[in-house]
């Protein structure tokens, strides 16, 4: 007989805790539909719980956190299009975005190793994002052609200047204390000190997170902020580019490389929903983001862009020429 396949999800009850580990390892702990469903299960039994003081979120395997959807598995489901398939995928994804974000108790996310994706989109609605110095964080979705989402057409909006769009366009990863930084993270917390933090948890002491955290000063996105600010705080891709140009360092030139390998469907679907974004709440948002799935991912340059990220992994995607502003608009529904 096979040995039983250990849970993807992971729930207990530790002290005050209630934990979660996403334990899918071999997979850098990207979330499939059983996780999603296991999460949505989890998320009531532990809110409503009057034992649980608070939840702690955590990725197996000592590599990553969460490194995002299964999006292979959303290609396979485009290509056949499948859209019930893709509907249930994401409608279960941001509904535990929705139940996080109105947990009411401390969700804190101990993110040690990479976080992209679906990963912010488990940790990013909680009440505190903890992040080592092993930490990675990004939205990367421009190079797969589909579009910054888990509800971070709410967050992304709301950080200071131009660093949503920046991070929405580029893709940029933060390491550790940047994402701090840059408001997607709330506390840094060196990996030697993660056992005696989740222990003063497990005891119920969340003030702990304070007192083990240590202050980030002004680093690397400090630096770049005003050069950010200058060149994607502008409404469109056009003009963003005409500032990288005009601002004429390595850095402006570097931004604008990203860009020029980035799906121009994607990055003129992204402006447009860090528009819209901007005015609405969470709720919203995520409706916006659910309706925008369902034409964004049976575009062709979302199975390409997989494909050639991710499936192929040659790097070179032939992208669809630049929608006009009709098209985009179409797309929202």
């Amino acid at each position: 007989m096979g040995e039983t396949a250990e849970p993807t999800v992971i729930m207990a009850r530790d002290g005050a805790a209630g934990t979660l580990l996403m334990n899918r390892p071999r997979a850098l702990n990207a979330l499939d539909l059983p996780m999603i469903e296991a999460l949505a299960a989890a998320i009531p039994t532990l809110r409503d719980d009057p034992a649980v003081a608070l939840v702690i979120l955590e990725g197996a395997g000592g590599k990553a956190f969460c490194a995002g959807g299964d999006v292979r598995r959303i290609r396979e489901l485009a290509l056949a299009r499948d859209a019930a398939g893709i509907e249930a995928f994401f409608a279960g994804e941001y509904g535990v975005n929705a139940a996080i974000a109105g947990f009411g108790k401390p969700w804190i996310s101990l993110i040690d190793g990479v976080c992209m994706g679906g990963g912010i989109g488990v940790s990013v609605h909680g009440s505190h994002r903890i992040v080592t110095e092993h930490a990675l964080l990004a939205m990367p979705e421009t190079a797969i052609a589909l579009f910054p989402d888990v509800g971070t057409s709410f967050v992304l909006p709301r950080l200071p200047g131009a660093l949503g769009p920046w991070l929405a366009l580029t893709g940029a990863r933060l390491r550790g204390a940047e994402a701090v930084e840059a408001g997607l993270a709330t506390h840094f917390v060196k990996r030697e000190k993660l056992p005696a933090l989740r222990a003063a948890l497990v005891a119920g002491d969340a003030g702990a997170v304070e007192r083990l955290a240590e202050a980030v000063p002004p680093g690397t996105i400090a630096a770049q902020r005003p050069a950010i600010d200058r060149c994607f705080g502008h409404a469109t891709l056009e003009r963003i580019q005409a500032a990288l140009a005009a601002e004429n360092t390595e850095w402006a030139a570097t931004q604008a490389a990203i860009l020029a390998r980035m799906s121009p469907t994607s990055m003129a679907v992204t402006l447009e929903l860090l528009k819209r974004g901007a005015t609405m709440d969470l709720a919203g948002c995520l409706a916006m983001e659910l309706a925008l799935t369902r034409s964004v991912t049976m575009h062709p340059d979302f199975a390409e862009g997989v494909r050639a990220v991710l499936v192929d992994k040659d790097n070179k995607p032939a992208w669809q020429p630049a929608p006009d502003a009709a098209t985009v608009a179409a797309m929202f529904g």
